[in-house]
């Protein structure tokens, strides 16, 4: 059992307790005979009437005087204050209703008891004076004659429609189970899509209700025509429609009515026709007992009563209405203490669902409170049926009806909403791919705006609910002035939210679309993807402002001196934070100068890196060390761009003085060559290769300088490439390219000739090399140099090292 069932039990059973009292509001307002034949009697008589004119002047001439004085020809004392302004106590006014209560329904059932004691025993006429148990007992057979011919009718035509109520239960069934389906084993969008029909179940359900409800009065309409014939031209006398037939047949449809009302929301026989959702025995149960209900109220006061009424005795038809009326309310108190656990569960694990912190609240209280509301309400009207029935009744049973329209259609707008746009809101493949971002935007709005729905849902039923009971008049309210000022400006506010959110929409999927390279003009460049995004986020927060200074306006709130404050705060922030204006206002030169973009290789503050985030106050660079720097645009004093329209690799290379410089251009010349031909590469090759020539003459090499023109941001790559190609065309070509190394020198004698390093092999050296290479391990030879006394150098030819 949910909130939908909770609340829907509980208005039924107020729509059941008005109900039941008709018949007595008519019965009341009916005066019987006897004072109309009094009052003829009296205008008939010239003496009584004379007496009568002589009474009403002298009433007349009481009204008119002052109280003081009626109190004093009457001779009775002072009367309180509450009395000499004609309007008794709340005290007192409740104490006499409650005795009046008291002595009316005594008096009925003292009636009752007389009046059935009397026809026990054989000794009455009727009030009437024309009752004769012979008609009676005739006019009771020709009425249950109509009356079963009636029901076995109804019972055909109802038989005759059931493949249509199996087939609509079919139908909607079928579809629930397909969504079901779906939004399990379906996860992807395309399925969902395929599917769109049945996303929406509780509209199919609602659908074949209303045709399941329209052929179930189509054959109570039939069955009640039927009824009107045979009673007219079959049963009784021909061509006449006797009263309690018409009785009858009025009660009969005013009763399936209202059981078909039943059926819509307790369907069962037919699960798929049922708006609540409980279960099958459930619905059994509750059908079962509101429909006894209403059959029993109903026929005996608007059959049972009015019979007894004409036929037998008035004062025992209001007792007999009285007496339904008590056990009807019985009845209701019973029924309300014996499920007031149990809709108290339900409610409370409904408030446990719901999302919003109100509802939450509301519906615990509820759950606490309701059975105390419901008896409340059915005493009020029990009361009020016996203290007013022709008034207070039918207001009443209007009032509940509505409240009972009112809640189901509110219910049911927010399930649909809830299944419409509450889950997922898919768009197609084509608009995917232009505006990937259309489809995220939007659902992000649909949780606030199913709230704002349910919400002004709620408002709204409760306005009209407390409209529908004239707590509210809401007619008198719009056409007054402040309530038609509060929905004029309720109602342009929401327009003014619907228009911004709707221009933030277009705009930002217009963006997006010019982002996306699949869509607009190809592939965007860094220059406009950067001034896109800085537009878009400055769209954000000037369309926020707008659209939260209009509203303002037009609530009735002076903007004026908010534009004056925010401007005047403007001012102190620009004195206060020059560095933050400065950084904008140099941001703003850069993005328009086209300095740099998101993506370019730059230097910024002496940091070289990868330009990542560009906003209107700073730039996010990172390095190649991957260290993510931000840089405020006030400490830019130089912007150095390597991703400007082409690039250059400069390359620096050394040989050596033996070397040929001709052949070693040759030899760059041909790595340059491999180069271009790359399939990787020449795409990447803007130009010839550009021979610079010898640059310098350095101390152990002769530096030559070549530049190749690249692709921006390719430099780095195509650099790398040749430099692989230049070290390998220099070795094949026998070009030597210096690097720093040490030789050593043991000098010369006087006569200039150096003797000869005495170099000796240790045999114990030679050995464990033999050893280690058979054991495959790595060899290690320890060379020993010695040199022997006379080959010594002198002492004047020092040894030295030189390094090239």
């Amino acid at each position: 059992m949910n909130q939908l069932k909770s609340l829907t039990l509980l208005l039924l059973w107020m729509l059941c307790a008005p109900l039941m009292s008709v018949a007595h509001a008519q019965s009341a307002t009916t005066p019987s005979p006897a004072p109309y034949e009094a009052l003829a009697e009296i205008l008939e008589n010239e003496q009584t009437r004379t007496q009568l004119i002589e009474q009403l002047h002298l009433l007349s001439e009481q009204q008119k005087l002052p109280a003081s004085q009626t109190q004093a020809a009457q001779g009775s004392p002072a009367a309180s204050p509450s009395e000499q302004t004609g309007e008794p106590s709340k005290t007192k006014q409740l104490a006499d209703t409650t005795r009046n209560i008291a002595g009316d329904m005594g008096k009925q059932f003292h009636s009752l008891a007389n009046v059935i004691q009397s026809l026990l025993m054989g000794d009455i006429d009727g009030d009437n004076g024309n009752f004769k148990m012979s008609k009676f007992v005739s006019a009771s057979i020709n009425l249950g004659l109509v009356i079963i011919a009636t029901w076995v009718i109804f019972w055909l035509l109802r038989r005759l429609a059931r493949p249509i109520f199996t087939r609509l239960s079919h139908w909607s069934r079928h579809s629930e189970s397909i969504h079901e389906h779906n939004a399990v084993t379906h996860n992807d969008k395309a399925t969902n899509e395929a599917n769109s029909p049945n996303k929406t179940p509780v509209l199919r359900l609602v659908v074949g209700v209303a045709v399941a409800a329209v052929v179930d009065v189509l054959a109570l309409g039939l069955a009640y025509a039927a009824g009107s014939l045979i009673a007219t031209f079959v049963i009784g006398q021909t061509g006449e429609l006797t009263t309690q037939a018409s009785l009858f047949l009025n009660a009969f449809l005013v009763i399936e009515l209202l059981k078909a009302g039943l059926r819509v929301l307790f369907s069962s026989g037919y699960d798929g026709l049922r708006l609540l959702p409980i279960n099958g025995q459930e619905a059994r149960y509750w059908n079962r007992w509101f429909a006894l209900l209403i059959g029993l109220v109903g026929y005996g006061v608007m059959v049972l009563e009015p019979l007894v009424n004409i036929n037998v005795s008035p004062t025992l038809s209001q007792a007999i209405n009285t007496l339904i009326m008590l056990v009807a309310f019985i009845y209701a108190v019973i029924v309300i203490l014996k499920n007031r656990l149990r809709l108290r569960r339900a409610i409370r694990l409904q408030a446990e669902k719901s999302t919003l912190s109100a509802g939450q609240f509301s519906l615990i209280l509820l759950s606490r409170t309701w059975h105390l509301i419901a008896l409340a309400y059915f005493a009020t009207v029990f009361v009020l049926t016996l203290l007013s029935p022709a008034e207070a009744l039918p207001f009443v049973l209007y009032a509940t009806l509505k409240t009972l329209a009112v809640i189901v259609v509110a219910i049911l707008l927010s399930t649909l909403l809830s299944q419409t746009i509450g889950r997922h809101i898919n768009l197609s493949d084509d608009l995917r791919r232009k505006l990937p971002l259309l489809e995220p935007r939007i659902n992000s709005y649909v949780p606030t705006a199913l709230r704002f729905l349910r919400i002004l849902i709620v408002s709204m039923a409760v306005l009209l609910v407390l409209n529908a009971w004239y707590i509210v008049d809401l007619n008198a309210w719009y056409e007054s002035e402040a309530g038609g000022k509060l929905m004029s400006k309720v109602i342009a506010v929401a327009i003014i939210l619907a228009v911004a959110a709707l221009l933030w929409v277009l705009l930002a999927s217009l963006i997006e679309h010019k982002l996306n390279p699949e869509t607009g003009s190809g592939q965007p460049s860094a220059r406009a993807q950067t001034l896109l995004l800085l537009f878009r986020n400055a769209l954000a927060i000037t369309l926020a402002t707008m659209t939260f200074m209009i509203a303002l306006s037009q609530i009735g709130i002076n903007i004026g001196p908010l534009i004056a404050g925010a401007g005047v705060l403007g001012l102190a922030i620009g004195f206060g934070a020059q560095k933050l204006v400065q950084d904008i206002i140099t941001g703003v030169f850069i993005q328009i100068e086209n300095a740099m973009n998101t993506g370019d290789v730059v230097t910024l503050a002496g940091i070289t890196g990868t330009a990542e985030r560009l906003s209107i106050r700073s730039v996010g660079i990172r390095d190649i060390n991957g260290t993510y720097h931000i840089i405020p645009f006030s400490s830019v004093d130089t912007v150095s761009n390597y991703m400007r329209e082409f690039g250059y690799h400069v390359g620096v290379y050394r040989v050596a003085y033996r070397e040929s410089i001709d052949a070693a251009i040759e030899q760059l010349q041909l790595a340059f060559d491999e180069l271009a031909a790359n399939k990787d590469m020449k795409h990447e090759v803007l130009d010839a290769l550009e021979v610079s020539g010898v640059v310098a003459l350095a101390d152990s090499s002769v530096n030559i300088r070549v530049r190749i023109k690249t692709t921006p941001g390719m430099q780095w790559a195509v650099g790398r490439a040749y430099n692989r190609l230049v070290k390998q065309y220099f070795e094949q070509a026998g070009i030597e390219i210096p690097f720093p190394h040490s030789t050593v020198y043991f000098g010369v004698d006087k006569a200039g000739s150096a003797p000869a390093a005495n170099v000796q092999l240790m045999e114990q050296a030679v050995e464990l090399a033999a050893t280690e290479e058979r054991q495959a391990k790595p060899l290690s030879v320890k060379l020993k140099a010695k040199s022997s006394a006379a080959s010594n150098p002198s002492d004047d030819a020092p040894m030295t090292t030189t390094t090239s």
